[in-house]
C-alpha cells in the first residue's frame, strides 16, 4: 500500500478517534506488507521509523497538537531516533505498535515505541521531536501552553538519559 495512501487513512481515523492526553499509549495493530520488505524478505528496518511516524501523526491529531500547531505556524520536527530490532517482521504478519510520551525537556519530547509480534518485542526505541517557529524551537512550556496544557513533568528515562549523552558524543566527534 503506497505510504500516502496510509498516511490518508491515519489522518481519516485519527480525526474520528477519541481525543487523547499526552502520555497515553496508542495502540494500532498493522500488517507488514509487501511494498514493507527488504531483500531479505523482512520489514525494513527504515520502514519501522516510518511507521513510527505515522502513529505520531496520529498522536499529534489526537492529543490536540496538530490544531496547535497548525494556528501558530509551527511545524514538527523529529531530532533523532534510537532504535533496537531483535526479532524479524516477516510478509502478512500481524503486529501491535505501542507508542506513546515518556518524556519532556525543555525543548525535546520523547516518545516510546514498541514493535509487538503475540508476546514478544521485535523492535523498541525512542523518537524525540519538538515544534519549530520561527525563532526556532518552541519550548515545550509554550507549545503545551497552546493546547491549554503543562508540559508533563516525567524524569528523563535511563535510556533517554543515555541516549542523549551518546548523541553529544556523537556529534562531538562529527568531522
Amino acid at each position: 500500500m503506497n505510504l500516502y495512501l496510509r498516511l490518508l487513512m491515519t489522518l481519516l481515523r485519527a480525526w474520528r478517534a477519541p481525543r487523547l492526553a499526552p502520555g497515553d499509549t496508542l495502540e494500532r495493530q498493522l500488517r507488514v506488507l509487501p511494498n514493507d520488505l527488504d531483500i531479505n524478505g523482512h520489514m525494513n528496518n527504515g520502514r519501522y521509523l516510518t511507521v513510527v511516524d505515522l502513529m505520531l501523526v496520529e498522536y499529534f491529531v489526537r492529543t490536540g497538537f496538530a490544531t496547535a500547531m497548525l494556528r501558530q505556524g509551527w511545524r514538527p520536527m523529529s531530532g533523532g531516533s534510537l532504535i533496537s530490532y531483535r526479532r524479524g517482521l516477516n510478509p502478512f504478519q500481524v503486529y501491535t505498535l505501542r507508542f506513546r510520551l515518556d518524556a519532556t525537556d525543555q525543548h525535546w519530547n520523547y516518545m516510546r515505541f514498541e514493535f509487538v509480534r503475540g508476546d514478544r518485542v521485535c523492535a523498541a526505541g525512542y523518537m524525540k521531536g519538538a515544534a519549530v517557529g520561527r525563532g526556532g524551537l518552541v519550548p515545550n512550556q509554550e507549545s503545551y501552553a497552546a493546547m491549554g496544557l503543562v508540559p508533563p513533568a516525567h524524569a528523563l528515562p535511563l535510556p533517554v538519559r543515555d541516549w542523549i549523552a551518546a548523541e553529544q558524543g556523537v556529534m562531538n566527534a562529527a568531522w
